[in-house]
């Protein structure tokens, strides 16, 4: 178990590096592949080749990829997690869920798979399963502002916008230089028309780094609303 966990995020860390050209991508798809002809069997070259695919976005040569994987491995964390992740892109929901109800059976507190179920569950309109599932993910992790900023995601789809500033203000708490959600509530504060609060996000974002061209948008409904 220990080192299918390693190798997750092993892969997560291939899939989170900074971007890189298609021809790049295709240059180690291609030794990966060459790799793998040599050695068939090996779990850590497809795995290998499988990012690479995922990174293509090559889908279906991903979803084969990690397939394989688990008809010989079932037990396979990594291979579970991203075939999860690839079934969601092709819409293929049920069967996503399915990998990812599977990768709790070995590890129930995996937070990465508890989020990705959530928000699966609210893609596929399954609002009140989705809803309790995040609630039990802030429980369960009330240190992460992941969390709350993804609750606030969903009660902005639902409307409710005054809980979403609540969330956003936890996950702020948390991590206060977070321009990405300084801008999410600063958005929702001026819907709420508490513009000198979402002006005060502006500003702070733009402290940050954030260009001031890019909050374009949020300045001029301050502008529409005067």
């Amino acid at each position: 178990m220990r080192r299918y966990l390693l190798l997750f995020f092993l892969l997560l860390a291939v899939l989170t590096a900074g971007a890189q050209s298609r021809q790049s991508l295709r240059d180690s798809l291609a030794k990966a592949s060459d790799a793998l002809a040599y050695h068939p069997d090996s779990v850590d070259l497809r795995l290998k080749k499988a990012s690479w695919n995922l990174k293509l976005e090559q889908w279906e040569y991903a979803l084969n990829e990690y397939t394989r994987i688990l008809d010989r491995h079932p037990d396979n964390l990594a291979a579970l997690f991203y075939r999860a992740y690839v079934n969601e892109r092709m819409h293929r929901y049920g069967f996503a869920r399915q990998d990812y109800e599977m990768l709790l059976a070995y590890v129930p507190t995996h937070f990465e798979t508890l989020l990705g179920l959530a928000l699966l569950n609210q893609k596929d309109h399954r609002y009140t399963t989705a809803l309790d599932q995040i609630n039990r993910l802030v429980q369960q992790h009330p240190d992460s502002a992941l969390a709350y900023a993804a609750r606030a995601g969903m009660e902005k789809e639902r409307g409710q916008l005054e809980l979403a500033v609540y969330d956003y203000g936890e996950a702020l708490r948390l991590t206060p230089g977070n321009t990405d959600y300084l801008v999410a509530r600063a958005d929702l504060l001026f819907r709420l028309g508490r513009k000198d609060e979402a002006m005060e996000d502006v500003e702070r974002a733009v402290s940050l780094g954030v260009p001031r061209a890019a909050l374009q948008e949020l300045f001029g409904k301050k502008r529409k609303k005067k």
